[in-house]
């Protein structure tokens, strides 16, 4: 028996780790960003287009921007390090919004924000 414990240890080790939507990035190919831009651009019916490889871009002046982690865990890191300054955590994703856009939109946020809750 004593010789099975280990081997035992490290298969419920693994399978522990496969019920995280944390636990790294997952066999689903959807694409979050692809999810969010069409929600806002085809469901809210807000101007956004992507940037790079992990941003989107509402393109109005002075626009939020969201840029997106693998998980949820790694955008409250980068807030945390400070890199998410002045931005919102939804999920595995930070929202950079200037205090202009606050100010003047809440109706865009709004959209933005839901459209990054339903992840």
């Amino acid at each position: 028996m004593k010789r099975y414990l280990p081997a035992l240890a490290l298969l419920l080790a693994t399978l522990v780790g496969c019920g995280s939507s944390d636990a790294g990035p997952s066999d689903d190919d959807s694409d979050a960003r692809a999810v969010a831009l069409e929600c806002l651009t085809e469901e809210k019916g807000v101007d956004a287009s992507l940037e790079g490889d992990d941003r989107i871009v509402v393109n109005e002046e002075n626009g939020p921007s969201i840029k997106f982690f693998l998980t949820s865990g790694e955008a409250e890191g980068a807030a945390f390090a400070g890199r998410g300054e002045g931005a919102e955590q939804i999920g595995a994703a930070l929202l950079y919004v200037e205090p202009e856009v606050r100010e003047g939109s809440e109706e865009l946020l709004e959209d933005v924000e839901g459209c990054l809750a339903d992840l």
